[in-house]
């Protein structure tokens, strides 16, 4: 009996030690010293930004105003107003963008979205395409930085992508921020410091027109964004990181639109590593393909929440089980995983987030993870499949 319990409790161990351990390198990477920030001499490619919008009147012209100095006279700017029951073609027409309006209330998803989009620019492709949500705003020059470094790499790359609690904001949601910067920052980042690629994020992302127009975007994936970047990969061309591109938005001042949010993509995250992973792992090793490899590891990691839950009990479990038998493996495995955990989001914080939280709130994580249980428990019971909007600021 103890034995099949030690069996247990050390594959247990090793499911979290491994996700921790990426994690732990990713951030001791990004945290030894800046990124190569040399400037892109590549010629600037012409550009196509679309910008998904369903029902986003309230931020969209925020959002234009940012990207329209950015463009050149050979650019286009596409708003594709999805399934909308507001003025949001209006105003985006007002702003001066071109407007494409589609409505399908069965296909309902962004994916269906940049789809449309895609096949709208096909008459007269680009070389690049840009994606950029309605709700963000794009720092200045970040168009020509991943512009340029998609038309010389000739592969998707990714801006910084980071979002802000909004002002006067709880504590609930500046953890939520920092863990944001954590995964969109300090690990990516590290990844891009090794030479290695990096998952998408869903907004400011530019592609070459081939490498997009053969993608499959028309599905209602939850997660599109993270099935499109593995999706390119195992096509040879693995996303970019560019670390110097910034784009930036808003968590919902909603409680409704943050479960919204956090439910869709930590469902959709945990969906894609069942699905996902062991597929990228597979590949990677036939032929062997360090970025498939590192994108699967990366893959891998589950929402910070849910992978402090797990090392903590495995630890719980581990001292216990030492307690009762003597046997001190799982004990050590718990431990270790629980250390590389701590110690990494201690680097993160300090390289990223003492701007966010204080190392006192940071505390407050514990029990922030403790509230996200219900979701987690939600996923195995009752997992969200279908894309929904996240409600922002009494928008519906």
């Amino acid at each position: 009996m103890n034995t099949a319990i030690e069996v247990v409790l050390l594959l247990s161990g090793l499911c979290v030690l491994a996700p921790a351990t990426v994690l732990f390198v990713e951030v001791l990477v990004g945290a030894v010293g800046p990124a190569n920030r040399a400037q892109d001499q590549a010629a600037r490619p012409t550009m196509a930004v679309l910008v998904p919008a369903h029902n986003e009147s309230g931020g969209i012209r925020a959002t234009l105003r940012a990207l329209r100095p950015q463009l050149s006279a050979a650019d286009r700017l596409v708003v594709i107003a999805d399934n909308c029951s507001d003025d949001t073609a209006a105003v985006a027409a007002g702003e001066g963008a071109e407007v494409i309006v589609r409505t399908n209330a069965q296909l309902r998803g962004k994916g269906y979205a940049l789809d449309f989009g895609v096949r709208h620019l096909e008459k007269k492709p680009p070389e690049i395409v840009v994606i950029v949500d309605a709700d963000c705003q794009v720092s200045a020059g970040a168009l020509e930085q991943i512009g340029r470094l998609s038309a010389r790499s000739g592969r998707p790359v990714q801006a910084l992508y980071l979002m802000y609690a909004p002002e006067r904001a709880g504590l609930k949601t500046r953890i939520a921020q920092f863990a944001w910067a954590v995964k969109n920052q300090a690990r990516p980042l590290g990844l891009h410091m090794l030479g290695l690629p990096c998952q998408l994020m869903g907004t400011g992302m530019a592609f070459p027109w081939r490498s997009l127009s053969n993608a499959q975007l028309a599905t209602g994936h939850i997660v599109e964004d993270l099935k499109l970047g593995i999706d390119l990969a195992l096509a040879g061309t693995p996303p970019l990181f560019c670390p110097d591109a910034l784009v930036t938005s808003e968590f919902p001042t909603s409680n409704t639109g943050l479960t919204t949010q956090r439910t869709r993509w930590e469902h959709g995250h945990l969906g894609v590593i069942l699905s996902e992973a062991p597929r990228l792992l597979v590949r990677s090793m036939r032929p062997p393909n360090k970025d498939l490899l590192a994108l699967a590891l990366d893959l891998g990691v589950p929402p910070l929440a849910l992978l402090a839950l797990g090392s903590a009990a495995v630890f719980a479990l581990g001292v216990l089980f030492f307690l009762v038998t003597g046997i001190v493996a799982p004990f050590a495995l718990g431990l270790v995983s629980v250390t590389l955990l701590a110690v990494a989001l201690l680097l993160a914080w300090y390289s990223y987030g003492r701007r966010i939280v204080s190392l006192g709130n940071l505390a407050y994580a514990g029990v922030y993870a403790l509230w996200k249980i219900p979701l987690y428990a939600k996923f195995l019971v009752a997992r969200q499949l279908d894309w929904v909007r996240s409600k922002r600021d009494g928008s519906e």
